[in-house]
């Protein structure tokens, strides 16, 4: 009997402890899954503070990275050179009269200019801005001189290009722009505006210019395209033009037909059996040089033909010089009279 008793509180005790036991490994079980999602949690929590740190840091560095880009400004110019501008440019030098003019339409200051600006453009310049040479001789060694910290210089011009390799290699800044139309100027211009902080003139010379243009295109009709002949004459010869010449541009622009569109030949040579052919309905002829000489040289040319007389423009009066200011050399902020100066031309009661 005794031995049984003692048998069943062994069971009894054994039964106890596997409890206790099985109590303890589901125990701690469940520690070690609290533990596993309290570390899964804290890895998302700790992920999801990085991936709003990292965006907060992005934010924050793209205006520290505008501030700390350290020039004042910058653009692409003619030849796809990217012009740096460290500092606002005080002591300008432009290589060419038209670029000179429009620095001064975007109110800036020139301390240097070549003697086209005089020659040609008649400009009133202070007296302290100094003639560097020609635009196609300038004067390297009074150009350095200037200390310079933006240099204006067309692409077109071979002086020029060789200037830029100087400049390049003394770290002076300098930008080639190419004006040829209406646009390219008002593309320059912004630029320019942009360097001197001047938004007004870029209003004033640059969207009005633009509003007057369009003014003077609203006016003209369409349906009504008048042929004509634009021809280039200098001392020694003459040549017709065609859509690449700023004259063309606008008389395009008026909806005219240009002859030598259709005849290329008369780029090179002015053949009065194509123009006889065609017989134009204006001829107009812009002089390049000394103007006298150029148009000296048409009468004792083409003009000689017998058939001349006849041409239909010569015997309408409407063989026409255009004024060189407006139509050889780049007009600027007058692009608007040159449009307005045609249109009256061509459509006479539309602009009485």
């Amino acid at each position: 009997m005794k031995i049984a008793q003692k048998n069943d509180a062994f069971k009894n005790y054994a039964m106890l402890l596997a409890i206790i036991l099985f109590i303890c490994m589901l125990t701690a079980g469940c520690a070690k899954q609290e533990r596993l999602q309290t570390g899964s949690q804290l890895q998302q929590q700790v992920g999801e503070s990085q991936k709003v740190t990292a965006l907060q840091v992005k934010s924050e560095l793209q205006p520290g990275a505008e501030a700390n880009t350290n020039y004042y400004y910058s653009f692409t110019d003619a030849l796809n050179n990217n012009v740096i501008l460290k500092e606002k440019p005080q002591r300008v030098v432009s290589l060419l009269g038209s670029y000179a003019e429009t620095w001064i339409l975007a109110g800036g200051e020139l301390a240097g200019v070549t003697d086209d600006v005089i020659t040609e453009r008649n400009m009133d310049l202070p007296s302290e801005t100094k003639v560097i040479g020609t635009v196609k001789q300038p004067n390297i060694e009074e150009v350095l001189a200037l200390s310079p910290d933006f240099v204006l210089l067309s692409p077109d011009i071979e002086s020029h290009v060789k200037v830029s390799e100087i400049l390049k290699k003394s770290n002076i800044p300098f930008a080639f722009f190419k004006v040829e139309h209406f646009e390219d100027y008002l593309d320059m211009l912004k630029i320019c505006t942009d360097i001197t902080g001047n938004k007004a003139m870029y209003e004033k010379n640059g969207l009005e210019v633009k509003n007057k243009i369009d003014e003077v295109l609203a006016k003209i009709d369409k349906n009504y395209n008048p042929t004509i002949l634009l021809i280039r004459a200098f001392s020694t010869g003459a040549r017709a033009k065609n859509d690449d010449n700023m004259a063309c541009r606008i008389l395009n622009d008026l909806s005219t037909i240009n002859i030598a569109s259709k005849h290329e030949s008369l780029l090179e040579d002015l053949s009065m059996e194509v123009i006889i052919q065609e017989d134009p309905d204006f001829i107009f002829v812009i002089t390049m040089g000394d103007s006298e000489k150029a148009l000296q040289n048409l009468k004792e040319g083409i003009e000689t033909n017998p058939a001349w007389k006849d041409l239909s423009a010569v015997k309408n009066n409407r063989y026409i010089v255009l004024p060189k200011e407006l139509f050889h050399y780049k007009p600027n902020a007058r692009w608007g009279e040159s449009y307005e100066y045609v249109a009256k031309i061509l459509y006479p009661d539309k602009f009485e």
